[in-house]
């Protein structure tokens, strides 16, 4: 049955009535998803209000909707990755897509085809969606050059991972409403963090007030400058406190970031136990933040480095919902892109058999 002003019913002797979600808003013209260093807080309520509609989806007794029928999506991953690679595969299953998940190894990657002939023949057997993850900074970007198929950026080295950004400002929403003026402590190694920096932009774009913490050695070298510098300039405004329990005064969101091992090799950290000493967030370090201040971390999680174990898994954390609230802000970006595919060509009838009618 098909109800005027509304997306067609699929309904079955077993199952409740399952709808399509909503039109996308006429409004959203993005072909790819790079970053958020250009997206507009317009657009970005877009993609969390969107992102709304998917979470009830989610919460339905069969999840399952047709919206992408006839959409082929490719996860492409360069990189080995448990949170975003699941929850793409999920978001495309959900909305009735045509799911294929590939992988450098054991493709012809391994034969020295290059990653712009990779998605060339991607988009040549009609993959509709390239969902890329890189080790290389840049890399979604010449992918998205030269191609008709919408590129969604799950991570490129050191430089963006837009999509966790946008899962961690839905997540923000969904317990402090509008986060105009609302305090974000982001901690740790900022300065190799591809989710800091999406983080930066998105936060900035919806109003926030970011104060960035860490090591000196871990904080990009432009943050360090003083307040008028050019280049300072050009990036989301953010302030820069090095001692932990000043940037934690009054915080309504404490983010702490991986530390990742090669960093302490590579000599910019003394020793693990240094940093978690100064900057590990504690039961003890969390007081000094708001009442009920939200804890998060893009995970994985090092326990008993950056985050102590009875934080992460307290009654503060958002880490598990931030998990869960993936799959809806992957099922928006998705839908999103995918409704601006021209509408395929309605299938030629052959005289002969009009003739027969």
């Amino acid at each position: 049955m098909v109800r005027q002003g509304a997306g067609p019913e699929v309904t079955n002797s077993h199952s409740p009535i399952l709808r399509e979600v909503p039109p996308a808003a006429p409004d959203w013209k993005r072909r790819h998803v790079l970053d958020l260093d250009d997206f507009s807080r317009d657009e970005i309520e877009m993609v969390l209000d969107t992102a709304e509609a998917m979470r009830e989806i989610l919460g339905r007794e069969i999840r399952r909707v047709p919206s992408l029928r006839g959409v082929t999506v490719v996860t492409l991953f360069y990189e080995a990755s448990t949170r975003p690679r699941a929850s793409f595969e999920l978001a495309g299953k959900i909305l009735g897509a045509d799911v294929i998940n590939l992988s450098a190894g054991g493709s012809s990657v391994e034969k020295g085809e290059t990653l712009v002939d990779t998605v060339r023949t991607l988009q040549a057997i009609g993959a509709d969606v390239v969902v890329m993850r890189h080790s290389s900074s840049g890399a979604p970007y010449l992918a998205a050059r030269d191609l008709d198929a919408a590129i969604v950026n799950a991570g490129d080295g050191l430089h963006a991972h837009p999509t966790q950004a946008l899962l961690d400002i839905f997540t923000l929403r969904s317990h402090l409403g509008d986060l105009r003026g609302k305090r974000i402590a982001i901690v740790g190694d900022v300065l190799h963090s591809r989710v800091a920096r999406s983080d930066l932009w998105g936060l900035a774009a919806v109003g926030a007030d970011v104060v960035l913490c860490g090591p000196p050695t871990l904080l990009p070298a432009v943050y360090l400058r003083p307040e008028g510098d050019r280049d300072r300039a050009k990036l989301p405004h953010a302030r820069v406190e090095l001692d932990l329990n000043r940037a934690l005064q009054g915080a309504d969101v404490v983010m702490t970031l991986r530390l990742q091992a090669e960093r302490q090799r590579g000599g910019l950290l003394p020793s693990l136990r240094e940093y978690s000493r100064l900057y590990e967030i504690t039961e003890a370090r969390l007081t000094r933040a708001a009442p009920n201040a939200l804890v998060m971390h893009p995970g994985p999680m090092n326990e008993g480095v950056e985050i102590a174990p009875a934080v992460a898994h307290g009654s503060q954390s958002l880490v598990e919902e931030q998990v869960k609230n993936g799959v809806a802000i992957r099922m928006a970006l998705l839908y999103l892109l995918s409704s601006r595919r021209p509408p395929a060509p309605a299938p030629k009838v052959k005289a002969a058999m009009l003739a027969d009618r």
